[in-house]
């Protein structure tokens, strides 16, 4: 007797749930966003190569070049065929270039993959891809033809390797530009205490703290070879003589790189650097477009 009132229970509740199911993925269908705020530009022409890890793109304005050769080493998660992203802070760059009737740099985005750090060689097995960059050069040159001058222009983790590599030989470059780089008072062999106050201070996520502290341990073995690619160690080494630098980075940066940033600027300053600090009020890698592209093609 109880049985078919069970059954009918049951599909009761069954109804219901489909119902809340269907409900849901009708809103998150009506409330996703449909579609991206694109940037109106002349898209530069492309050219791709690969050697070894190394894959590169070579991207030339239609309108010409200046003669300088811009190495953009990009952000995380990304490729070395986003510099005509026209969703991307990349396209704002050459629309400024366009707008102001600039001559632009020949740009080179390098990529190793998704995910790399520009360290010398050191006892990690995926360790020595500045070495590697630095002799690819000469490689490069063949394509894009000997530049005037180097630049060096990269976001986030693009950001930190690009001081890494102006910074280590900095005879090399004539300017760096970092946009909101992964630049820490402390190494990944500070104490716990030590990366709780800086997570506090800075206001960093923890978990994107945790991840930066797992990727740094990945590639740098101990506190000596982390001094060899630390961007505050390696400015101590600085004077009148090295590369420009374009800083900037926003004030809530999940990844707590202002702090960092902000000091570099400082002590780049002391030292003799000439120096252009952008602090953004923002997040993570806001960038001002417009300041960059006149850095980067004057």
């Amino acid at each position: 007797m109880n049985k078919p009132s069970f059954v009918k229970s049951y599909r009761k509740w069954l109804i219901l749930i489909l119902l809340i199911v269907a409900a849901y993925f009708a809103w998150t269908q009506i409330t996703a966003r449909q579609g991206n705020q694109k940037v109106s530009f002349i898209p530069a022409s492309e050219s791709c190569h690969a050697s070894g890890r190394l894959k590169y793109c070579i991207y030339r304005s239609k309108s010409g070049t200046n003669g300088n050769v811009v190495y953009h080493l990009h952000g995380r998660n990304l490729d070395a065929q986003i510099w005509n992203d026209d969703t991307y802070w990349t396209s704002m760059v050459q629309a400024s270039w366009q707008q102001a009737k600039m001559l632009p740099p020949t740009v080179v985005v390098i990529s190793y993959g998704s995910t790399w750090l520009l360290v010398p060689k050191g006892k990690k097995q995926d360790s020595g891809l500045l070495d590697d960059f630095m002799a690819k050069l000469p490689e490069i040159d063949t394509k894009t033809g000997k530049p005037k001058q180097r630049l060096l222009l990269g976001e986030s983790m693009g950001g930190l390797n690009v001081l890494i590599a102006g910074l280590t030989y900095p005879q090399r470059f004539a300017k760096i530009a970092s946009l909101c780089p992964g630049v820490y008072k402390i190494s990944p062999f500070a104490s716990l205490s030590a990366m709780r106050d800086t997570l506090k201070r800075t206001g960093a996520d923890p978990k994107i703290g945790f991840g930066v502290w797992l990727w740094a341990k990945e590639n740098v073995a101990d506190e000596a070879e982390w001094k060899r690619m630390s961007p505050l160690e390696l400015v101590k080494r600085a004077d009148e003589s090295y590369p420009a630098l374009y800083l900037s980075n926003g004030l809530y940066d999940a990844y707590g790189n202002f702090e960092g940033t902000e000091m570099l600027a400082e002590q780049a300053k002391q030292r003799g650097v000439s120096v252009e600090w952008h602090p953004l009020y923002g997040g993570h890698c806001a960038i001002d477009a417009s300041s960059l592209a006149r850095f980067l093609a004057t």
